[in-house]
């Protein structure tokens, strides 16, 4: 016998409110539980208007009742604005399970039966209950049980007056049920479930031939309105995120499980947000790659681990991408799980219905205006958390920037300068590594083990029992000229800009460089921002002439060429560190060979994506007296 069954016709099933993970185990439920009628907790002045709402599915929307006794709630909301509408509503949300329910019950051809109180004083969210996560790993009966221990005893005297009348009110209508169907599913919320399992109980047990006839609540109302919900009021409306909630319903359309779609769709919600946002920067969007959003997306379980909980929040989805990926890439992470998939742009959505704007515990109803509005599915309790973003800048102040700006001042951020002079040693470093291993020799043991044994030639020579250890050359000297190539086929039309910048203090290079046009790209008064496709750096610092004026440097065809010859001719040593994607080829050679230099050849694969994406990423500013506020403005893409 089920832990649901409270007797041959009665099987009372609890429901976690804001559920997707839930509603889907309660589908399952109701699939595998013959019955007759549906019993759902809400009240039957909701009734026609829910039944309509589910009828527009996929379609959101929400009914909506205010309270016709207003004087005595005037209160001051959050926004210091005096309101005295109150009221309730039915989110027609699909990820809900009682909606969930409804709609099976529909399809199915059953009756419904409105169990719940009218009287709209109810609590205006549930209790804190497990992640309902786990349901994935165990049966929906387990799950409730398990939650026994943690459901309070409605207490009078705490304001649980209203939820004991509730209890018994839907008690009642349930045993009326009694002699109208042989077999009834009950739905109630899952704080209500022991105490109302206890209610139905002591009735049976009294064995009434009537139920009692109860008199519902007297407070006054207006009738029911069903809504249409603005779009941007979709993350206050629904249980789960839009995003989640329209993969429940392309599910659903597709006639796929959706058991694994709240889960897995935290994935499809990271590569939609990387689609438009390469779509949005093209060639300047930070490379987003698996296995970046792979770590994401463990840091995100780790923090919520933190939380004590197994479903992220959208805050804790939103920080995590904010630290591991940057602001732009989280702005569209953001905007990306607030949109519903299946709303149409091009069509209206609304049917005729006239649209709602919805907060936490308000709502802004056409012709009625702010209401305090509590929902009679309440999920989790949802909080207010500030997360500080760089917005998206304006084509109108980009404008009224690049008119202002001074052509003649031209100075870089110090923070980029450190990172690239700090990459610039870790390649050159490489390159000496990569120069003295290309020189070391193997030696036949006789007095001293040198610089290491080396097994490979010993075991190759092990029939023998000869030693043979490793012997590296002396430091060939500093290598005072690195070139960095990112692009392996720069485009001159795409990388305009070229110059020669000369260092500031003695810990900085001589830089020279093409990238793209920072004038294209103004993120604050006096700020822009470039992406290098080449560069060249000289240190220590010296002034020499502008690299891409230079007549003695003509003879290079392309821009590559022309940046390795100009570092083969400044550099004071034999050797020229080159990091680029592919080794040089016979043009590069034969300018190095010209100038008797010799290119040491450092892959770009040595180096993570992101950090490249990172570094190739720099500002411009107008002025140095610019850098006072330009971390207002700079951050990370």
């Amino acid at each position: 016998m089920s832990v649901f069954s409270l007797d041959s016709w009665l099987t009372l099933i609890p429901v976690v409110h804001g559920s997707g993970a839930y509603a889907s185990a309660l589908r399952k439920e109701l699939l595998s539980t013959p019955f007759d009628a549906l019993a759902v907790p809400l009240p039957a002045s909701f009734a026609t208007d829910v039944i309509r709402g589910v009828g527009r599915l996929p379609a959101l929307s929400a009914v909506v009742r205010l309270s016709a006794q207003q004087d005595r709630f005037d209160e001051v909301d959050d926004s210091h604005e005096t309101t005295s509408l109150r009221g309730t509503y039915v989110p027609i949300d699909p990820c809900q399970a009682v909606i969930s329910a409804i709609r099976f019950a529909l399809g199915e051809r059953k009756p419904i039966v409105w169990i719940d109180s009218e009287s709209d004083q109810i609590e205006n969210h549930s209790p804190v209950f497990a992640d309902c996560y786990a349901i994935r790993h165990t049966t929906l009966e387990r799950f409730c049980a398990a939650m026994l221990p943690a459901i309070p005893p409605p207490d009078a005297g705490l304001g649980g007056g209203n939820l004991l009348e509730r209890i018994d009110t839907m008690a009642e209508r349930i045993l009326a049920m009694r002699s109208t169907y042989r077999s009834l599913v009950a739905l109630c919320p899952l704080e209500t479930w022991p105490w109302l399992r206890e209610a139905i109980q002591k009735k049976i047990q009294r064995n009434d031939p009537k139920p009692d006839q109860r008199v519902d609540s007297q407070e006054e109302f207006y009738s029911t309105d069903l809504y249409a919900i603005d779009p941007r009021s979709y993350l206050f409306a629904l249980g789960e995120l839009p995003f989640i909630t329209g993969l429940v319903e392309l599910a659903r359309r597709d006639f796929q499980d959706d058991d694994q779609v709240v889960a897995e769709g935290l994935k499809e919600l990271f590569v939609t947000a990387r689609s438009s946002y390469r779509q949005e920067l093209g060639n300047r969007a930070r490379s987003i790659t698996p296995l970046l959003i792979s770590q994401c997306l463990k840091y995100v379980r780790n923090q919520t681990l933190l939380e004590r909980r197994m479903t992220p929040s959208f805050y804790t989805l939103a920080k995590s991408a904010q630290q591991m990926m940057g602001d732009t890439y989280t702005m569209h992470l953001v905007n990306s799980a607030i949109e519903y998939p299946l709303d149409d742009p091009l069509a209206d959505g609304t049917d005729g219905l006239e649209v709602m704007r919805l907060g936490i515990g308000v709502g802004d109803l056409p012709g009625w205006g702010r209401a305090k509005l509590i929902s009679r599915l309440p999920g989790p309790p949802m909080q207010w958390h500030s997360l500080e973003l760089k917005r998206r800048v304006e084509k109108k102040d980009q404008r009224r920037w690049e008119s202002r700006w001074n052509p003649y001042m031209q100075c870089s951020w110090p923070e980029e300068d450190t990172q690239i002079e700090s990459f610039r040693n870790r390649v050159a470093e490489r390159a000496r590594q990569i120069l003295g291993a290309d020189l070391a020799r193997i030696e036949k043991f006789t007095s001293s083990i040198m610089d290491g044994l080396d097994l490979r030639e010993t075991l190759r020579h092990w029939y023998d029992g000869s030693l043979y250890v490793k012997v590296n050359p002396p430091s060939i000297g500093q290598v005072n000229v690195t070139v960095m190539i990112f692009d392996p086929e720069p485009d001159p039309r795409e990388y305009s800009w070229r110059t020669t910048w000369f260092s500031e203090h003695p810990e900085e290079s001589t830089l020279a460089f093409f990238a793209t046009p920072f004038h294209k790209q103004l993120i604050g008064p006096g700020i822009a921002m470039a992406t290098y496709g080449g560069s060249m750096f000289i240190y220590p610092p010296r002034p020499i002439a502008d690299i891409w004026k230079d007549p003695e440097l003509d003879f290079a065809d392309t821009l590559e060429q022309r940046l390795v010859a100009a570092a083969c001719m400044h550099s004071e040593s034999k050797h020229v560190a080159l990091l680029s994607p592919t080794p040089p080829g016979f043009a590069l050679k034969k300018i190095a060979k010209r100038y008797s230099r010799k290119l040491v050849h450092v892959p770009l694969s040595h180096f993570s994506d992101s950090t490249l994406q990172q570094l190739r990423i720099f500002h411009v500013l107008n002025g140095r007296q610019v850098r006072s506020y330009a971390a207002d403005f700079i951050r990370k893409s």
